[in-house]
């Protein structure tokens, strides 16, 4: 009977992942000081040129660093494997426990990651303030 546990525990965490995935996905974005050339074009033209300013980042700087996910993930599974494992061993189930232990591991190193991840890198930002700037904005920071 612990195999039904275990896999109704993967299958918790999996949908866990899925809702925090879903809302982490939004990132920071610009904050525009409202200057003469804001109030002039408005939010909405403004708004659209902050897409036009991050299409363009895409284009030239990477916005997040994939390697930050995969790597928390990996960490977050060696570190709870071994703490199921030990866990396990007092309770007379090593690999139970370590497997236990490495899906809990993984799955929160997986969404440590995605929260770090959705942060745009530092050249990724001064692109996008540099391209609003030389538009008429100023940026002065992100939210």
């Amino acid at each position: 009977m612990p195999h039904s546990h275990f896999q109704s525990f993967i299958v918790s965490l999996s949908i866990s992942s899925v809702c925090i995935l879903g809302f982490g996905c939004s990132g920071p974005r610009p904050v525009l000081y409202p200057n003469d050339h804001l109030q002039q074009v408005g939010p909405d033209r403004a708004e659209q040129d902050i897409e036009e300013c991050k299409q363009l980042a895409e284009d030239y700087v990477p916005e997040h660093e994939a390697s930050t996910v995969a790597g928390n993930t990996a960490v977050g599974a060696g570190a709870g494997g071994a703490v199921g494992a030990v866990s396990g061993a007092l309770r007379g189930g090593v690999g139970i426990g370590a497997a236990i232990g490495a899906a809990t591991g993984a799955t929160i190193g997986f969404i440590r990651g995605l929260f770090q991840a959705s942060q745009p890198t530092p050249a990724h930002q001064a692109f996008v303030n540099r391209c609003l700037s030389e538009r008429g904005y100023d940026s002065i920071g992100w939210e």
